[in-house]
């Protein structure tokens, strides 16, 4: 009996079990509840109920402990994210002073916002301005659409990385043209721009732009002979060449000269050293050395030794390189002569320069002996034809080397036309280079056309019986007694007063 009695009470507590488990599930739900509204679970905080369990019951006390501790984990990451922005606050608190006034409500409600770091946002940055700080000069090229390019002589005045935009609207303003020297503040450019652009003209040939807007256009300036003569004697660049030539050849502002020379004669070394000569003795005059067809050791050379304006275009350039290499300084000297001032250019040398032309001339269908078209040779005769002294102040010199004998008929062609068109000329001998005798000039054959106007009258009087004794000696003898009589004197009005004795 009594083993039957234990048996039942075991079945009724496997029956009751289901009941016991909710029951405890029910506590652990109330429990979990209760955790939640305190928000704090603290040591103090009393265990959950248990309810006594026998050894059958182990298992359901093991997952009513487990419950519980996931509810007390949760508990617990509730309460650091509700707590983090007072900790947050609390340490910002402490930064600020401990006294606080008294405030109201509405202000203690904005005191404890969170805060606006407004000193961590970027400032935005001001555009930096370039004016007058970045400043670009240059030659005008006006193209086709009505804008135009600054060119730098660097560049030989071809298009390049530093060319300098100018708008069509600046161009009308100041009446600008091709080959003005315009000076001005420029800017960096922004996006989609290729180019620096000039944001104001400053100067214009070195004259204010409300001089050069009422210029009188280069074609409509009275031209006169040339009536002051370039000082070519004395002075550290004095030499026999220079002191032969300021006597038998003045060259004056304005002049239009040919040296005519055959190949080997010296005549680089001559137009060195008589640019050398003007520069020194007038530094006012603007100098530019144009070089067309010339080996590329020669433009070093004559960059290095003269301190003036070098363009040159090499034999191993195109023929329409220097055809645009010649015209655009053509036009910077017109716009310099237009602001009144006094340029010279020299050439070498101009029978390179109309072959150049009269390749790149179009076919006309006349063709003069030695193959050259007949209408080829327009435009190097308008180069040196602009050689002019203005009658209001300005002039443009042009002195340019012919190449002569050479073998080629058309050099000869070419020297014919322009024979008649210079009003001076310097003949260089064969013969005397030939025999190391330097200067080689022909004294005889070489001349300045109205040189009254350029000598005073007791010189030129010498000159004539100085001329009239060396007439019956050919070119070597009468170059030799000039460099007999020159090296004893130290310049030509000593030299004069010899001859007179």
């Amino acid at each position: 009996m009594a083993e039957e009695e234990v048996v039942k009470k075991k079945r009724t507590r496997i029956k009751r079990m289901p009941e016991k488990v909710a029951t405890a599930a029910t506590q652990i739900e109330g429990a979990t509840e209760f955790v939640a509204e305190s928000h704090v679970i603290t040591d103090n905080t009393p265990p959950i109920p248990s309810i006594p369990i026998s050894d059958e019951e182990v298992v359901m006390e093991t997952i009513a402990e487990k419950l519980r501790k996931s509810s007390e984990e949760k508990a617990r990451k509730k309460e650091e994210t509700i707590d983090a922005p007072a900790k947050e606050s609390e340490v910002i608190d402490a930064t600020a002073p401990t006294e606080v006034p008294e405030t109201s409500n509405e202000q203690n409600k904005e005191s404890h916002k969170r805060p606006e770091f407004k000193h961590n946002h970027k400032p935005e940055e001001k555009a930096y301005e370039f004016d007058d700080i970045l400043k670009g000069s240059g030659v005008l090229e006006i193209v086709q659409d009505g804008y135009g390019f600054l060119r730098s002589p660097e560049y030989d005045y071809f298009s390049s990385p530093d060319d300098i935009y100018v708008s069509q609207s600046q161009i009308r303003l100041f009446g600008l043209q091709t080959g003005d020297t315009v000076e001005g503040p420029i800017r960096p450019p922004k996006d989609g721009e290729k180019y620096f652009p000039l944001v104001r003209v400053d100067k214009i040939n070195g004259r204010d732009p409300s001089f050069v807007r009422d210029r009188v256009p280069f074609e409509h300036l009275t031209p006169l002979f040339p009536d002051e003569k370039f000082k070519l004697n004395g002075g550290k660049s004095t030499s026999m060449s220079t002191r032969i030539v300021d006597l038998f050849c003045p060259i004056g502002k304005g002049q239009r000269g040919l040296i005519v020379a055959q190949p080997k004669t010296g005549k680089t070394v001559l137009l060195k050293e008589l640019a050398n000569a003007i520069l020194e003795n007038h530094p006012e005059v603007y100098m530019i050395i144009l070089l067309i067809d010339e080996r590329p050791e020669e433009v070093t050379d004559m960059a290095r030794s003269v301190r003036a304006e070098v363009v040159s275009s090499t034999f191993d350039e195109p023929a329409e390189k220097h055809v645009k290499v010649a015209s655009i300084v053509h036009e910077k000297a017109k716009r310099l002569v237009e602001c009144g001032h006094d340029v010279v250019i020299l050439l070498d040398s101009i029978t390179r320069l109309a072959r150049a032309y009269n390749t790149t001339a179009p076919a006309s269908g006349k063709v003069l002996s030695g193959g050259v078209d007949a209408n080829a040779l327009h435009k190097p005769k308008r180069f040196f034809g602009a050689a002019r002294n203005i009658e209001n102040g300005g002039s443009l010199t042009i002195i340019a080397t012919a190449l002569i004998e050479t073998g080629s008929k058309m050099d000869d062609v070419i020297f014919e036309e322009f024979k008649g068109t210079g009003n001076m000329e310097l003949q260089l001998d064969r013969k005397l280079s030939n025999k190391r005798i330097f200067p080689a000039i022909d004294i005889m054959a070489s001349g300045t056309r109205r040189d009254d106007l350029l000598l005073d009258s007791n010189t030129l009087s010498r000159m004539w019986v100085l001329r009239r004794h060396l007439s019956d000696m050919n070119s070597v003898e009468a170059m030799e007694f000039l460099k007999d009589r020159m090296e004893k004197t130290k310049n030509n009005e000593e030299f004069l007063v010899s001859m007179n004795g």
